[in-house]
């Protein structure tokens, strides 16, 4: 039973005629469920062509799923869903509510026939290098969030350099794969040179920074911003323990550290937009009716996956800012 056919002058890349002859074969019914396909060297042999044209289509049927490697043995069927075209490995470091609004956007995008699979990596760089060497070769496309993981970069560069797209957190070293991230130093300081003339009413800038999972872009932002117009600051990389001050706002990262902050100037009865002030980061809905108004600094999540989406479908290779802006509201 022959499943390959080859034709010359169509004007049809080789390997492109192999993929169709094997999703060809699989609507016929000729090749099922972990059917065995034929060895490479015998396609090559038979229609007179190169290891490298047989292994690029069997390599893209294996990215796509359909078909899978067993070392010494050869290649098998894997699936019979030949409507992926293409399987997109997407690794985020954890899911909340706006890496989940990406993830949502992403989906709603990247159009038909591409089927998405979402991994975690928790900050943890085994895991992170686990999950990669697992995945490697297996997918199309790599949408990868690396966020500030030391090492990272070395691990990524082992996957196919063609296939790899950076989300939301870049570096020097990453230069290379076309990203849409995020650049928190830039983002930081043009948010708080916008909400400048509000921020002069008080007295003292302080950035809660833990720096375990937070871009140093960020750090280094407020810093600048502080040192360029002369206003008094402090970093710290805990709130615990810590009572607030009249005149202070405070620019919180991460929410827990803000519901600490909320709860704390209720214990001591200051009223925040009048007394102290906060600066929020990343917008939710709950921030629009929290405390009459949390102001926040926040990326568009959902613009930053429509154009990953787009981005990978017209296979453009760029390194795009998402924009950023300052949503002022009642609690500066």
């Amino acid at each position: 039973m022959n499943i390959i056919s080859i034709k010359n002058n169509l004007g049809i890349p080789k390997y492109k005629q192999i993929i169709s002859s094997v999703e060809r074969a699989i609507e016929e019914g000729k090749l099922k469920k972990d059917d065995h396909l034929p060895s490479i060297n015998k396609v090559c042999l038979e229609f007179s062509l190169s290891r490298d044209t047989v292994l690029q289509a069997y390599e893209e049927l294996k990215k796509r799923g359909i078909i899978y490697a067993i070392l010494g043995k050869g290649y098998y069927l894997k699936s019979t869903n030949i409507t992926t075209k293409q399987r997109i490995f997407l690794l985020f470091e954890e899911l909340n509510i706006f890496k989940e609004d990406l993830y949502n956007s992403i989906l709603e995008n990247i159009g038909n026939g591409v089927q998405v699979e979402i991994f975690f990596h928790h900050f943890n760089l085994k895991v992170f290098k686990k999950i990669i060497d697992d995945s490697n070769g297996l997918y199309t496309k790599y949408i990868i969030m690396p966020t500030n993981l030391v090492g990272a970069a070395a691990i990524i560069k082992t996957l196919p350099v063609n296939d790899v797209y950076i989300l939301d957190q870049t570096n020097s070293e990453l230069k290379i794969f076309p990203a849409v991230f995020q650049n928190h130093k830039k983002d930081i300081y043009n948010a708080l040179l916008k909400g400048k003339n509000q921020l002069l009413k008080y007295k003292k800038l302080i950035l809660i920074f833990p720096g375990f999972r937070e871009p140093i872009g960020m750090k280094e932002g407020f810093e600048k911003f502080c040192n360029d117009y002369i206003i008094e600051y402090e970093i710290i990389a805990e709130f615990k323990n810590r009572g607030i001050k009249t005149e202070e706002v405070y620019i919180i990262p991460n929410d827990r550290d803000l519901v600490s902050v909320i709860e704390k100037s209720k214990l001591q009865n200051l009223k925040l937009g009048d007394d102290f002030g906060i600066i929020s980061y990343n917008e939710t809905p709950l921030k629009k009716i929290v405390e009459n108004g949390i102001t926040t600094i926040s990326t568009d999540f959902r613009a930053m996956g429509k154009i990953m989406s787009q981005m990978i479908l017209e296979g453009k290779k760029e390194q795009i800012e998402n924009k950023c802006s300052l949503i002022l509201r009642n609690s500066l």
